[in-house]
This record gives structure tokens, C-alpha cells and sequence, in this order.
């Protein structure tokens, strides 16, 4: 697909954000976006990077009534050796086309999505933050724009791709956080969209987090919506244990995200020492484990804060401490492993990255 490319003069530019404790994350964004329309009859069309800025929406667009939208979240990092490079990006793509469809949306081609973001990141490469922890998060987004009333599939919509340079999403840094275990509130039901990442899956979670913060927690751990029995996964995170040694995650369900970032962790294991079981796993299990010490540890893996570790769960307003609240071993070599290869400190042996 020929790519149009608009760039802005150097005058026009905006002023980059380079102190890193001032970035935080989803503040700032850089001068240019990439954008592609569709319609029914045209197919994909019109390709371009433009400088970022507002669109102009019909106050029907089917995507304000229905919520046809799909997004994904990547992020480019500045190798230590020189030049910057993408963490999978492929396995966006494929999560992206997975959520279209899902939502009827027309799924992106590789073309643009994978050429269009590499090129969006060459024109705005000064954008990429080169402090430690810093990366340019990278907002993959697909809307639909048909000006229309009817609960039906949209035949106009939109592919745009916008860029942040972000610092830790935790203010804390590399600390454990406090997880509120969800008992009322459910977020997704198999068959549902709870494996598509779309937007109305992210409000759904909203109020379960605002409980989350009032009894002094940073995230919610969602349990399943039938039993509200097995767990699933914690906020915008999969959810991982360390029990008896062994690395352990909820198995896919289809109510809760393919994480790319826990796909990642669950493949280096076995290369770091590690058992990896994919099994459903009950509360009740993680709570008695945390007790008799067989659950060592626990974190939360995305592709935000890549690997967050889990200090705690409020449960019925019983607070369960997980290794003394202090980050697990495991935790921390599967972090510095995982960033290590991001930032190019580690060799890359599963090819990964992808540079420019």
C-alpha cells in the first residue's frame, strides 16, 4: 500500500519531554500520526502519516453508539548499542485482526501496520525517550466512522496509529503493588469480548478499580463470571505465581487477553530454569498457598509495565502479604531478562525485535 507522508517543518515541532521522572505514561505525543481509511466498496485506502491532531467525527459515527473499536499497545525502545527497534510487533498485528473480527471490524493489512508504524517511528525516532525504563508506547487504534444509526457492522472506519514517550506506569517504580481481589463485579464471559482489546472491555473496569484505590489498592484482581471462583487476570495485566517453584498462569479462556508480554515470559522460562503450567487456579488455592508459603510469589505482566510485582491481595478486607511485600526473585530475573532484550543489553535469540 503506497504510504503519503505529510511531515512537519522543524519549526513547527513541538518542544520533547526529556526529563524522565516528568513523563509519566500517556501524556505526551509526538508530532505525526499514521492514518488509513476503509470502506466497503473501496476497501483500504488513503494511507498516511499527517501531523497529529484532531479528527473531525460525524456526531453519528457508528463507533460513539456501538462501540466498534479496537486497539493495541506496543512500545519501541532505544537499544543500548545504538539504533532503536519494536518488541514484536507482528504479534500486535495478529491480536489486532484477532479483536476485529470479533467486532466486525475490517481486519489491517501487514503492509500498514507493520510498515506504517516502522516508518511513523523512523520520522519521530527523537521521540524515543533513551533514559533508563523510558520507551516511545506506540497506540495502534481501529475505529468505525460510518455516520450512521442501525446496530449493525460500520462500512466506513479508520486505522490511526499515535506515539507517547512514557516513563514507568507506576509512579512507584519497580515496587510491589496491592491487588483488591473482585468479588461482585465481573469483567468478561467466555464467548464474550473479554479476549478482544477493546475499549468497552477497559470502562467495564473502571468502577472495580475506584474500589481498588479507596481500600488503598493499585489494581483489581477479576475472578471468573460464573463460579467467581478461578482467577483471571489483574486490571490491564495477565496474572502469574510462583507456587512450589513452579511458574504458573491462568490458562487462556477467552475471557481475558492473550497477553503478548505474558506469551513472552511463558517461552523464556524454560531457557532461565523455570516449569511453566498453564492450569485454572482457584482463589481459594492462591490464599491457602499464600499461608502455608507455597505461593512464593506473584506479578502481573503487560505490555505497560511489562513485568509489575504483586506485594499483596485484599480479600474481603483481609490483607494477604505475599513475600514479606518485597519483589521475588523470580520476578526480578524474569524482569531484568525480558527488559534486558528490550533495550538490547540481552542477546535477542527468539528474534524479537525488530529494528529500524
Amino acid at each position: 500500500m503506497e504510504l503519503r507522508i505529510e511531515p512537519l517543518a522543524a519549526e513547527q515541532r513541538k518542544p520533547k519531554c526529556t526529563d524522565a521522572a516528568q513523563l509519566g505514561f500517556g501524556r505526551h505525543f509526538s508530532d505525526h500520526m499514521l492514518v488509513a481509511d476503509w470502506s466497503g466498496d473501496q476497501g483500504w485506502h488513503d494511507a498516511r502519516i499527517v501531523p497529529y491532531g484532531p479528527f473531525q467525527m460525524d456526531p453519528s459515527a457508528m463507533v460513539l453508539h456501538y462501540g466498534q473499536e479496537v486497539f493495541e499497545g506496543l512500545k519501541a525502545y532505544r537499544q543500548e548499542h545504538g539504533g532503536i527497534a519494536l518488541f514484536r510487533p507482528d504479534m500486535n498485528l495478529a491480536r489486532l485482526n484477532r479483536s476485529a473480527e470479533r467486532l466486525s471490524l475490517p481486519t489491517v493489512p501487514a503492509d500498514l501496520f507493520l510498515d506504517g508504524i516502522m516508518e511513523l517511528v523512523r520520522l519521530e525516532q527523537e521521540w524515543v525517550p533513551a533514559a533508563e525504563g523510558t520507551s516511545l508506547y506506540i497506540r495502534p487504534t481501529l475505529i468505525a466512522t460510518e455516520a450512521a444509526l442501525g446496530v449493525r457492522p460500520a462500512q466506513q472506519c479508520r486505522f490511526f496509529t499515535i506515539l507517547s514517550p512514557v516513563g514507568a506506569y507506576y509512579a512507584s517504580g519497580f515496587t510491589p503493588v496491592r491487588i483488591l481481589v473482585a468479588e461482585q463485579l465481573s469483567r468478561a464471559v467466555p464467548g464474550g469480548t473479554g479476549e478482544a482489546k477493546t475499549g468497552g472491555n477497559y470502562a467495564a473496569s473502571l468502577l472495580a478499580g475506584n474500589m481498588a484505590h479507596d481500600r488503598g489498592c493499585d489494581q483489581v484482581l477479576w475472578l471468573d463470571a460464573v463460579q467467581h471462583r478461578f482467577v483471571e487476570e489483574v486490571g490491564a495485566m495477565n496474572i502469574f505465581f510462583v507456587i512450589d517453584n513452579c511458574l504458573v498462569t491462568p490458562a487462556l479462556s477467552g475471557s481475558f487477553l492473550a497477553g503478548i508480554t505474558r506469551d513472552s515470559i511463558i517461552k523464556l522460562a524454560p531457557s532461565l530454569g523455570l516449569a511453566v503450567a498453564e492450569r485454572p487456579i482457584a482463589i481459594d488455592e492462591v490464599l491457602e498457598g499464600i499461608r502455608t508459603g507455597r505461593v512464593q510469589e506473584a506479578f502481573g505482566s503487560g505490555t505497560a509495565a511489562v513485568v509489575s510485582p504483586v506485594g499483596a491481595f485484599n480479600y474481603r478486607d483481609e490483607l494477604f502479604t505475599i513475600n514479606n511485600a518485597a519483589v521475588g526473585t523470580v520476578t526480578q530475573r524474569l524482569y531484568d531478562t525480558l527488559t534486558g532484550i528490550q533495550y538490547g543489553r540481552l542477546p535477542d535469540t527468539n528474534g524479537w525485535m525488530h529494528r529500524l
